[in-house]
């Protein structure tokens, strides 16, 4: 196994990956080989990539100073920070325009899941930090990216999607012990299930709304959905589940812990 690289020259990448749809990915990297085990860890130039986070769990106020006294703006869920520190339960941090003012600490966080579907693994980072590595099982077909809704008679289509997603849900009382509820289908698979006449026009409008205001998407549509990081897994890396990727129920308590909604998954 070969492991994951993190390279300085992606640190704008990595902005432009997560801020699509005002998303987060906090670290990026290259891949030099067959599929990674752990990586190692980044070199200097990129450790201010470790000062990226995001909305966490819902919506938040921004304020002038560390009190709730100066309210500046509510921010939605998943909007990008800059961390400039932290005293106490407050942060400083800096929006995009440059604006700066103070966020609640339990409000942000950097944390972020990366799915591994050649060597079915998950790994969960906090910014460029590597903090654990999962075995995960996925569908019968690991190989190809989800194009539609899979069912009994053709099981070759419940398979991951492959992309940026978020947590927007957190499910405590799955039939999966537990689970985390991804936002498929996405943009880009509104855009390819409308170019392929799997979606209409309209299903294709309310994904992209759903998208716009950091929400769940339809579920319905023959693109498929709930898409899930569940429990009830083997922890042997196998293939049983309709698309999505399962932990062992041990391994997901610890998922479990450092996820929120909002909380980037990229799957590939």
């Amino acid at each position: 196994m070969t492991a994951l690289r993190i390279v300085p020259s992606t640190a704008s990448l990595i902005a432009v990956l997560l801020m699509l749809g005002s998303g987060i990915v906090p670290c990026t990297y290259a891949q030099t080989g067959a599929s990674p085990e752990v990586p190692t860890r980044p070199a200097a130039s990129t450790v201010a990539d470790a000062n990226l986070h995001y909305v966490a769990g819902g919506s938040a106020m921004l304020y002038r100073g560390p009190s709730e006294e100066a309210p500046l703006q509510r921010m939605p869920v998943r909007t990008p920070l800059h961390h400039l520190g932290c005293a106490d339960d407050w942060c400083r941090v800096r929006l995009e325009d440059g604006e700066q003012g103070y966020v609640a600490a339990d409000n942000l966080s950097n944390v972020w899941i990366h799915v591994d579907k050649d060597a079915r693994r998950l790994h969960v980072y906090a910014g460029p930090e590597h903090v654990a590595t999962y075995n995960a099982d996925f569908g019968p077909n690991v190989f190809l990216d989800k194009e539609r809704r899979g069912s009994l008679q053709e099981q070759d289509h419940w398979r991951t999607p492959e992309g940026l997603f978020h947590v927007v849900r957190l499910n405590p009382n799955s039939q999966y012990y537990k689970a985390l509820v991804l936002d498929y289908p996405g943009r880009d698979d509104a855009e390819r299930g409308l170019d392929r006449g799997v979606i209409s026009d309209a299903e294709y409008e309310a994904i992209i709304e759903a998208h716009n205001e950091r929400r769940m998407p339809p579920m319905s549509t023959d693109l498929g959905g709930w898409i899930e990081i569940h429990g009830d897994g083997t922890g042997a890396a196998t293939t049983w589940t309709r698309g999505c990727v399962a932990l062992h129920n041990t391994d997901l308590d610890e998922v479990w812990d450092y996820a929120e909604v909002g909380t980037p998954v990229l799957i590939r």
